[in-house]
């Protein structure tokens, strides 16, 4: 995944006259391609556990039966919705033994997590998140919808592998201030300076096929591309959009190498090669922070950048894009 740290491994989604059904797509023929740099912050449904630690030569929350991917969900009884809330909650407690309610596996459980004072400071043996902060690149925007898709993939939380499930979240404005280069068998990422408050959208879905919410910044004027179905996605020349400095969209040369529309790969559609010697030369090939960045060919927006080949960082992998569009209007 590019969004965050890769996992080392050989690569780093009416009737008609006769009564015959068709499908129908609510996304638009024609998207604004993306290419724009983003930073991403997603809070959680829950309080996820990501970790416990040891309180004078106990482990409360394991022996409360806590594990690793399990959302908090109540104290005491009462609903917690981010870390400040469940401090407060603890805070508030008239008891060292709290009433903890958990979600594990789609089931809520209960347990009684006794918790440790020392110093005035209240230790849970939990180590906790509530949200991530990221970067990563934006791949369309549906100029009727105003439905925006970036990544190409899913964010998970890195501790447990688990997919983080959306209470609310945002793009923003993010520049490019440098690049670590890919080298053979490491990969590379890009360096950004966030600016949160400068929004430009709010985040709905973190799916297997990338992030998708609604634009709420101006519509950029852009050239419109007509979205590509899988027999339309060639193999050869083709272009990539991405930011390697500042905020300025470049477009770079690859070669589409193989195509397939394998529903168990869902995020792995396209093999491409980057062709383009400056982008090789600045990056050495896909980083992290490239995904989502977005493939055209001719007048055809095509996919999205989500992997690299971790021991051939000039080539990566890219999702489809009417396979990230039929999971954004799910």
């Amino acid at each position: 995944m590019i969004f965050k740290k890769f996992k080392k491994s050989a690569t780093l989604l009416l009737l008609s006259l006769f009564i015959m059904p068709f499908q129908v797509f609510a996304y638009s023929e024609y998207l604004i391609p993306g290419g724009e740099n983003i930073g991403i912050q997603i809070h959680s449904k829950g309080i996820l556990v990501v970790g416990v630690y040891e309180v004078n030569g106990t482990y409360p929350a394991s022996d409360a039966g806590l594990m690793l991917g399990d959302k908090i969900v109540k104290i005491n009884g009462e609903d917690v919705q981010d870390i400040n809330d469940m401090i407060a909650k603890i805070n508030q407690s008239e008891t060292l033994s709290l009433k903890v309610t958990y979600e594990r596996a789609n089931k809520t459980g209960n347990t009684t997590l006794n918790i440790i004072k020392e110093d005035d400071v209240f230790k849970t043996g939990l180590y906790v998140k509530d949200s991530i902060t990221g970067i990563g690149t934006l791949s369309f925007i549906d100029p009727n919808t105003k439905l925006f898709g970036a990544l190409g993939h899913e964010i998970t939380e890195k501790n447990t592998g688990k997919i983080l499930e959306v209470k609310d979240g945002k793009i923003f404005d993010a520049a490019v201030t440098g690049i670590d280069r890919s080298e053979e068998g490491t990969p590379g990422s890009k360096n950004a300076k966030f600016d949160m408050t400068r929004q430009n959208g709010t985040i709905l879905e973190n799916t297997e096929s990338g992030i998708f919410g609604t634009f709420t910044s101006e519509i950029p004027n852009k050239k419109l591309y007509k979205v590509a179905t899988v027999e339309d996605v060639k193999l050869g020349e083709a272009k990539l959009l991405t930011v390697i400095s500042g905020n300025e969209i470049g477009e770079y040369d690859i070669q589409i190498l193989k195509v397939n529309n394998n529903t168990s790969q869902k995020t792995k559609n396209i093999l491409f090669e980057i062709t383009d010697k400056n982008l090789l030369e600045q990056t050495g090939g896909v980083v992290q922070g490239m995904s989502g960045s977005t493939i055209i060919q001719g007048d055809y927006i095509v996919g999205a950048v989500t992997h690299v080949v971790v021991d051939a960082p000039n080539r990566g992998y890219g999702i489809l894009i009417v396979n990230m569009l039929e999971e954004a209007e799910n």
